[in-house]
């Protein structure tokens, strides 16, 4: 199975060469967690990332899940995940770390997803948030 990153937005500048690096890093640890046991990523030959703007991933959003405004990630169980650049530059900001940090979260988010987790209810929302900062600690001292 690969991971591979497509910067596709032109307005905020960050590492790629850190991005796809962490990439590969996440989807190796991902793979090993499921939400619901099915370890839907392990029947995938290839995942792929996306980097959007905000304007890109507002459309995607309101024209696959009906919603109108952006989001900072979008999965599609195909294995491709979406991503905004925007919303992850405001958030970094936000939590204070690096940009590349943000958009190493989201894509973390989009493998779990990918992996059967949701996050639509409270409890699934802790299970979820625990395995994606038992991951993101994993891979921090990398990143």
């Amino acid at each position: 199975m690969t991971v591979s990153v497509f910067n596709r937005q032109r307005s905020v500048a960050f590492d790629m060469e850190w991005v796809r690096c962490f990439a590969v890093g996440a989807l190796e640890q991902a793979v090993k967690e499921s939400g619901d046991g099915n370890f839907a990523l392990r029947k995938l030959d290839e995942v792929e990332v996306t980097i959007v703007s905000d304007k890109t991933i507002a459309r995607v959003h309101r024209d696959f899940m009906e919603i109108d405004g952006a989001t900072d990630v979008i999965t599609f169980e195909h294995g491709e995940i979406v991503l905004s650049a925007d919303t992850a530059r405001l958030q970094a900001g936000l939590h204070k770390h690096r940009l590349e940090e943000e958009i190493g979260l989201y894509i973390i988010h989009g493998l779990l997803h990918l992996n059967g987790f949701d996050d639509l209810t409270p409890p699934d929302f802790r299970k979820m948030h625990k395995v994606q900062n038992r991951i993101w600690e994993r891979l921090r001292s990398w990143a």
